[in-house]
């Protein structure tokens, strides 16, 4: 079902550890009454993505114990949430303005300009045990620039609008926030044993190897400064949610009296 968009070919035997890739076309024209409506049109697979996800967290903790003992996961797990990921990838990438065309409800979408490759590689089960723990740098990276983005999404949505396309700059660091966060779910989901690397982009390839927009992902500096941006803002949210939530606690009351609830 989902053989268009994962690979179940073992990682070839390289030495270079695989990187999941996610494939998103350059920017290009966008219907104008589609990124008006973007967000209602999405109410659907907001829907179903919530089911799926309910879903893929039982599925995820199966896996887990099957991971730790067989040091892989098991083929029917590894579909599953390999294709939750690429709907809920898709559906992301639709939201993000990065692309116009509609997700499909379906898993399997051979057609559609979204595509991510995922290779079953066998797993460290010392990394599996830990893999609460160590997805956690990653996981703050991943939430501090998603914020950053949220914050400053309805700016793009409003130039996009206007312009009928998302400006390169723009593309380029909404597809990085969201290419890292395809790869911090895979790796939290145990897809893959690479950790996640690339926020701010890819080194250069000959032009014979580029094969989409974002692979490779190349940043200009706008781009980077915006994801500087993104994650500024990101952490100054952390901040001002961690300070009204002491103060609500009533921490910082300088009578030292105490509130009760009502």
């Amino acid at each position: 079902m989902v053989a268009a968009t994962w690979d179940p070919r073992p990682a070839p035997g390289t030495g270079v550890e695989f990187l999941p890739v996610l494939d998103i076309p350059p920017p290009g024209r966008q219907r104008r009454w589609t990124v008006l409506l973007r967000w209602l049109l999405l109410l659907p697979q907001f829907v179903v993505l919530a089911v799926l996800t309910i879903a893929a967290v039982f599925v995820a903790i199966a896996g887990w114990f099957a991971a730790l003992f067989l040091g892989r996961l098991p083929d029917g797990i590894y579909r599953f949430l390999g294709s939750v990921l690429v709907y809920t990838t898709r559906v992301n990438a639709s939201a993000a303005l990065l692309v116009d065309r509609y997700p499909p409800f379906a898993f399997s979408a051979p057609d559609h300009p979204v595509q991510i490759e995922l290779r079953p590689t066998p797993l460290n089960r010392l990394a599996v045990l830990f893999r609460l723990i160590l997805v956690i740098p990653a996981a703050i990276l991943t939430s501090l620039a998603q914020s950053g983005w949220a914050a400053l999404c309805w700016v793009f949505w409003l130039i996009t609008l206007v312009l009928g396309r998302l400006p390169e700059p723009l593309y380029a660091a909404t597809a990085a926030v969201a290419r890292y966060s395809f790869r911090t779910a895979a790796y939290w989901h145990l897809l893959t044993p690479a950790y996640p690397k690339g926020l701010f982009g890819d080194a250069p390839v000959p032009p014979a190897e580029v094969r989409s927009g974002t692979r490779p992902l190349l940043l200009d500096t706008s781009a980077k400064v915006l994801l500087v941006i993104f994650l500024l803002l990101g952490l100054a949210g952390q901040v001002v949610r961690g300070t009204v939530d002491y103060d609500d606690d009533g921490s910082t009351d300088p009578y030292g009296s105490h509130r009760t609830a009502p």
